[in-house]
């Protein structure tokens, strides 16, 4: 089914790291497409090395109609939207919530897939969810279970600006991945389609060409950092539910940033230990200063803190190219 094709690149080379190395082209050609991707053109996304042998797991993965997916690229606000539509979809059970992290409540599908050394299998922790199941996933189109085409479980999908997503990315692959090298050699590999998941602008895209679906609901970062209770209003109203404005003022106040950071079942700090112990140089273990937070400030435009005006304009002309020819805007 897939084309598998070794990549090696300078600009990959750069920042091959312990958590994510060995990459690879994984292509579909067009007959393959669901219908409503079709367009004569096939599709690709790189992934590493120990994605390989669950790719057909996944395309033959069991869907259900009671199924919530949701989809992002990589940093683009996916822990934040995990938590309002759980919640959402679980009557705002807040101590329930508390009780199980949300790597137990709604785990990553293809994680084994996308990080060196984590170990274990989670295709079969998501198969052997009770339903309604909770999926996370960063995959493309091309690459989701052929099921979610016939089924059509709700997915939401979150967009955001490249810049902010590459600086978060960057700041992800230092602290969980293992990346020792300069943001510029990431900020290259991101700008050059060089990395797990990429093109980012396909990935994108082909989410915006679903957003008519019945199935599906297309968000960007930047609308839900302008008017989250909007988006609360919009993401219950998707799902079939109501709730109260006092409802919603709870639940608008425990997914504000700084309540998300305290939040010990959503701010991964499991995971950011595992990290340092496994992924981390010697150099980078002894003298690491142990401020990173997987749940960082938030903002939009804090890409500002970490790149200079080249890569800035650079990055505007990566996000003019995305958005030429089409109807779609990241400020959405």
């Amino acid at each position: 089914m897939f084309e598998i094709e070794k990549i090696n690149t300078a600009v990959l080379n750069r920042v091959e790291c312990p958590g994510t190395e060995k990459h690879y082209k994984i292509t579909l050609p067009d007959g393959l497409l669901p219908d409503c991707l079709k367009d004569g053109k096939a599709r690709y996304s790189v992934m590493i090395e120990t994605f390989l042998p669950i790719a057909e797991r996944i395309k033959k993965f069991q869907v259900y109609e009671d199924d919530v997916w949701v989809i992002t690229f990589p940093k683009c606000g996916t822990t934040w939207t995990q938590e309002m539509v759980w919640l959402l979809n679980n009557g705002l059970n807040f101590e329930r919530a508390k009780k199980h992290s949300l790597e137990e409540r709604f785990p990553f599908l293809e994680l084994t897939g996308a990080l060196n050394l984590i170990g274990g299998d989670s295709v079969s922790d998501v198969e052997n969810l009770s339903r309604p199941r909770h999926i996370k996933s960063h995959l493309p189109p091309m690459l989701l279970p052929d099921q979610v085409w016939t089924v059509k479980p709700n997915i939401i999908y979150v967009s955001r600006n490249p810049k902010d997503a590459a600086t978060s990315f960057y700041h992800h692959y230092r602290n969980i991945v293992g990346y020792d090298g300069p943001k510029e050699h990431f900020f290259d590999a991101f700008l050059s389609d060089n990395l797990i998941y990429a093109p980012f602008g396909n990935h994108v895209l082909d989410y915006w060409k679903l957003r008519d679906e019945l199935n599906v609901l297309f968000l960007t970062y930047e609308r839900m950092k302008r008017n989250l209770r909007a988006v609360i209003d919009e993401v219950s109203l998707f799902l079939g539910k109501s709730y109260s404005k006092q409802d919603v003022d709870a639940l608008e106040e425990h997914l504000s940033v700084e309540s998300m950071r305290a939040n010990k079942s959503c701010n991964m700090d499991a995971l950011v230990e595992w990290a340092r112990k496994t992924n981390y140089s010697e150099d980078r273990k002894r003298n690491d200063a142990k401020e990173f937070r997987f749940i960082r400030n938030g903002n939009v435009g804090s890409y500002r803190e970490d790149m200079n005006e080249k890569y800035v304009e650079q990055f505007n002309d990566y996000e003019k190219k995305i958005t030429a020819d089409n109807d779609f805007s990241f400020n959405m």
